[in-house]
């Protein structure tokens, strides 16, 4: 692994993040200040205001239960990205092209209410209101290796369910060969689709293998609290075995096929971004090699690992 250390123009310095440890014990730490309580009185100015709305916040985030229990099998001894980072450097085309800026531009996206539309070859169709996803299935967070097709990664504590569980829910068909997923489609919300010509809405699909497969992930949190928009609120997949662009953010629509569907950036050059797309150092991109990858939150390089490290996994499936 080279130990050459490249700062990026966002590069935070170290004294400035709050220390992952921090950022899990700080609601206990305001508990036992009292603060947020009825037992202080800030006044009715702007400071009044703003404790009243991250209190509300609070509340919300409480009556969903975040943050929700680590699954032992997926927490390895990795260093997880520093929070700050993963959510100030963001792939969503929806809103803008610039990574640093996404996290300012996605202020009118509205994700409450949110409904999921799922259909097609299944026994059962449904449309889910996002928050019945906490009483039916069972919440947790896993640990995982998020690899860029643009060869940088991360390590993010996710909070979600297995895909697999919603699939044994809705039944697929015998004939269901595919899984398709489609983001929102809202020009009027998002700036990012009413330029260009890129073909709005986003489409992602996995074969029904890769969607049973019990690391595939629905995911409705990050770092023990619901999604923030620019990291793909309100619900998002993650599959960590396959570059990123795979992992569609802000679900609209599920629907199983028989036919392969056609994803957003396959449609665009299906020569760079096939179907597949699983990590793999000994297939370089057209444009550049995938033989090493930049960790964001720290500018070092590290060699990329087939499948993203987890071939134990899913090697079987190819």
């Amino acid at each position: 692994m080279s130990l050459l250390r490249i700062l990026p123009d966002w590069h935070i310095s170290d004294k400035c993040i709050t220390p992952e440890a921090s950022y899990q014990k700080r609601r206990a730490f305001i508990r036992k200040l009292g603060l947020g309580t009825a037992g202080i009185s800030m006044g009715a100015g702007p400071l009044s205001m703003l404790g009243a709305e991250a209190n509300a916040k609070d509340t919300k985030v409480s009556s969903l239960g975040y943050p929700f229990e680590r699954n032992k099998d997926f927490n390895p001894s990795w260093k997880l990205t520093q929070q700050t980072v993963a959510e100030s450097y963001n792939n969503f085309y929806e809103f803008t092209t610039n990574k640093s800026r996404v996290r300012y531009m996605v202020g009118g996206f509205n994700v409450s209410p949110w409904d999921v539309q799922i259909g097609g070859l299944v026994e059962n169709p449904v449309t889910l209101p996002l928050e019945d996803c906490y009483k039916r299935f069972q919440m947790e967070e896993r640990v995982y290796r998020f690899r860029c097709v643009e060869a940088w990664s991360m390590v993010v504590p996710w909070t979600g369910f297995p895909l697999a569980a919603l699939l044994k829910w809705v039944q697929p068909k015998p004939e269901a060969r595919f899984v398709k997923f489609t983001t929102f489609n809202r020009p009027n919300e998002a700036p990012g689709m009413r330029l260009g010509s890129y073909p709005w809405p986003y489409v992602e699909g996995l074969t029904i293998e890769e969607a049973e497969h019990p690391l595939t992930f629905v995911a409705t949190g990050i770092y023990g609290k619901p999604l923030p928009k620019q990291n793909g609120a309100p619900v998002r997949l993650v599959v960590p075995w396959k570059y990123g662009y795979k992992s569609i953010k802000s679900i609209d629509r599920i629907e199983f096929t028989a036919q392969q569907p056609k994803t957003f950036w396959e449609s665009l050059s299906p020569v760079e971004y096939p179907f597949e797309s699983n990590v793999n150092p000994n297939v370089p991109h057209p444009r550049w090699s995938q033989a090493t990858e930049r960790v964001v939150d720290t500018g070092l390089r590290r060699r990329t690992e087939l499948y993203n490290g987890y071939g134990a996994q899913v090697g079987r499936l190819y």
